[in-house]
């Protein structure tokens, strides 16, 4: 963790990821939300459909953006080992989205409504996503870097 602060390349690359999850968390609450609320998608099969979309982007992102110098291994050997890191972290989301949600929920019930910008299951939902997010991000970050783009110096 010490080379992104002093690494300025290191720095660059991290910033990078961070802003390609950004892009991720946006097709991931997108497409959570539009499950949800149009579809009637039931909300953890809408949370593990719209993290498999995250991962799609976040890959092609990654591949181009991030790690450009990364091209010693096959395309489809990074793709795997991608995969995997990230189904670890839909292992590692999925019991989050599936217990913070009710107590989060609830929470937001007992504020009056004139207080809330959302309905209260809304807002759970997505406190609980935002939650799973933050956490599989560092996860995501520093397996994918010491071992699907350990070809990069």
């Amino acid at each position: 963790m010490t080379t992104i602060f002093v690494n300025p390349k290191e720095r660059t690359r991290f910033l990078r990821f961070l802003m390609v999850g950004v892009i991720g968390a946006i097709v991931d609450f997108g497409i959570a939300n539009l499950l949800i609320r149009i579809f009637h998608v039931q909300y953890v099969a809408a949370g593990a459909t719209s993290f498999i979309c995250a991962i799609i982007s976040n890959f092609i992102w990654n591949r181009i953006w991030t790690y450009p110098d990364s091209r010693s291994k096959p395309i489809w050997q990074q793709l795997f080992q991608f995969a995997l890191v990230n189904a670890t972290g839909l292992l590692i989301r999925l019991p989050i989205l599936r217990f913070v949600e009710p107590p989060l929920t609830k929470l937001f019930k007992l504020l009056p409504e004139k207080f809330l910008v959302l309905p209260a299951d809304a807002l759970g939902q997505n406190a609980t996503l935002a939650i799973a997010v933050i956490i599989v991000l560092f996860w995501n970050f520093f397996v994918n870097r010491y071992w699907t783009y350990s070809d990069v110096k």
